[in-house]
């Protein structure tokens, strides 16, 4: 709220040794090094012979920066997901899975919700209909979730 630090922080993005980023672009890198960290070791443990001495120096390597990264990353967690719409409206689901999938699991958490058209291709032995149908979306860390209404 402050215009004098508005002013100042704009001069600071605009310089070019910014390269005109903003100063949030800033704030995230060091969090965004930490969780490519892992990434990184598991990559580098692949390739290091599994009868090599560094190889177990390698496992531990990664052990420890996983371990930073869990404790440095902590998701901010909504209340574990239900069956319930945004305004407490109950929803019933059916699930049409290949095999049981746990809906509610305590490393699972809710990014993202939303209703989308979807466009669905309709063949025929003779014709080719194109449909638009609602459906919406539960984006968690780790599934995507697609529902329509009955």
């Amino acid at each position: 709220t402050n215009p004098a630090f508005k002013e100042v922080l704009s001069r600071i993005e605009s310089h070019e040794d910014c390269r005109n980023l903003p100063m949030i672009s800033f704030l995230i890198l060091p969090m965004q090094r930490v969780t490519r960290l892992p990434l990184l070791m598991d990559t580098i443990c692949q390739k290091t012979p599994k009868d090599s001495a560094k190889y177990e120096n390698c496992k531990q390597a990664l052990k420890e920066v996983s371990k930073v990264r869990s404790q440095v990353i902590k998701p901010q967690k909504p209340s574990p997901p239900t069956a319930e719409g945004e305004h407490g409206r109950g929803l019933q689901c059916d699930f049409v899975a290949l095999q049981p999938f746990p809906l509610v699991s305590s490393s699972r958490w809710l990014v993202k919700r939303g209703e989308l058209t979807a466009y669905v291709e309709d063949t025929g032995l003779f014709s080719k209909r194109t449909s638009k149908q609602q459906v919406y979306f539960f984006l968690f860390n780790d599934v995507l979730i697609i529902t329509k209404k009955k």
